[in-house]
């Protein structure tokens, strides 16, 4: 059979990782069998924003060369080879900083403009999103579609929104005695003699057999705080596993703390707003990201409005993967399982030698690993700091996030072929399913490659 030619860019030592070493074959032992892992494995970036529809896709793509990729103020990133990003020479310093600060410039020029340009935002931003001035949080905003292309509307389509999320809150976060006494409350409004003989509280001769707590029915408060409770357990623990290494996410301070129950607010309600979904355990890795480039928007409102917008957006980013995560729908052309098929096509029509032996040869299914990379949006498989810079690709794309997160993952495959192509059935399990640390510069390009060949 004719194999596939590999275009000579593909052969280039820059897109393969460094054999491992025995310590890092090590490392790899253990399997991760779980599609959520619980390692978030650095900090990330400060960031800030505004809210409102659909998001407005440009037609043709733009191609750009390597892009200089912009690491977030407050992250320390783990440690590397420097060769890997180009060194640590003081010109490549100055050089980047100044493409920084124009990159900067120009995104700040045309968020100001009255009516943003889209396809000129993602033609900027397509070469990096600095991390300063609250712009990558604005700029999220506008490819979510959360906020409409006119400024002059973003005031009130933020207002509305935050006010809607707020009411949100308020109906489903409580409890069924609130609700109860809620309910009484409105009963009796205006009965001001049911208000002085009771206190405002329901007589044990007002409680309908549907409000006990012991109803079986299905219109029972009750019964729904119980069905919901299993639900509410997992988040909770969903929740407090997020990034464990991060204080934004994790530790004793009540800033922490204060996340953590912004995190849990927003999936409660997006599980309840969503009955045919409602939470699927990892949900939570994918909303950290949204939430933290959101909270760290140097504009105080956007930062303390950081819940209700990333409720919103995440409810957006989430419309374009939801049938990923519909047991009922895994088998289907919009389910998980055919967009992992459409990723060995992927592999398959670019690298067909690397296709063959990781499925016909060693017979390394996508599923073992590609699950977990596609549910969770890549967001397990590197640290946190560069998870926020493919998030960036991902979300710039005019195609979709979809698509590009497919390039991307064919893009990691390339990137260690020969490591793979070395190896059998084990080792490359471990491999993939223990991603090596990466150039996400290059790789990115290779996934940009990808597109026009």
């Amino acid at each position: 059979m004719v194999k596939n030619r590999i275009p000579d860019w593909m052969n280039s030592s820059l897109w393969s990782a460094p054999p491992p070493t025995p310590d890092q074959d090590q490392n790899n032992d253990e399997d991760r069998n779980r599609i959520v892992t619980t390692a978030g494995k650095s900090t990330a970036s400060t960031e800030y924003s505004t809210p409102s529809q659909s998001p407005v896709r440009e037609s043709a793509p733009v191609i750009v060369p390597p892009p200089v990729m912009i690491k977030p103020e407050t992250q320390k990133v783990e440690a590397r080879d420097q060769s890997s990003y180009g060194g640590d020479n003081g010109t490549s310093s100055v050089t980047s900083s100044a493409e920084e600060l124009s990159r900067q410039a120009q995104l700040m020029q045309e968020l100001s403009r009255k009516v943003i340009n889209m396809g000129e935002l993602r033609r900027i931003a397509s070469q990096g999103i600095p991390d300063g001035a609250g712009i990558r949080a604005t700029v999220w905003k506008l490819l979510l579609g959360y906020l409409p292309p006119d400024r002059g509307i973003w005031a009130s389509e933020l207002a509305k929104k935050r006010s809607q999320y707020k009411h949100f809150k308020e109906e489903l976060l409580m409890n069924p005695s609130e609700i109860i006494t809620r309910r009484v409350e409105k009963t009796n409004l205006g009965k001001e003699e049911a208000k002085c003989e009771n206190g405002g509280l329901l007589s044990r001769s007002d409680i309908s057999h549907g409000e006990h707590p012991l109803s079986l029915g299905t219109t029972s408060v009750w019964n729904k705080f119980f069905q919901d409770s299993e639900i509410i357990e997992q988040i909770d623990r969903d929740v407090k596993r997020t990034h464990p290494d991060l204080n934004f996410f994790c530790g004793d301070t009540e800033f922490a703390k204060s996340n953590q129950e912004s995190l849990r607010s927003i999936l409660i309600i997006f599980a309840k707003l969503n009955p045919g979904i409602r939470y699927v355990q990892g949900m939570n890795e994918i909303l950290a990201p949204l939430f933290y480039v959101f909270k760290n928007d140097p504009n105080e409102e956007n930062s303390l409005s950081a819940e209700a917008d990333t409720f919103f957006c995440f409810v957006e980013l989430l419309s374009g993967f939801r049938d990923h995560f519909c047991q009922q729908l895994d088998n289907s052309v919009v389910g998980i399982r055919a967009t992992i098929t459409n990723l060995s096509k992927l592999v398959k029509e670019h690298d067909e030698e690397l296709w063959r032996h990781l499925e016909i040869t060693t017979k390394v299914n996508p599923q073992f690993y590609a699950f977990r990379w596609i549910t969770l949006l890549l967001t397990q498989e590197f640290n946190f700091a560069d998870s926020i810079l493919i998030w960036d690709t991902l979300l710039i794309d005019p195609e979709g996030p979809l698509e590009t997160l497919l390039r991307v993952c064919c893009a990691m495959l390339i990137i260690v072929r020969r490591r793979l192509l070395a190896g059998d059935f084990t080792s490359n399990l471990k491999l993939l399913q223990n991603y090596p640390p990466s150039n996400i510069s290059h790789l990115l390009y290779v996934a940009n490659k990808l597109r026009t060949h």
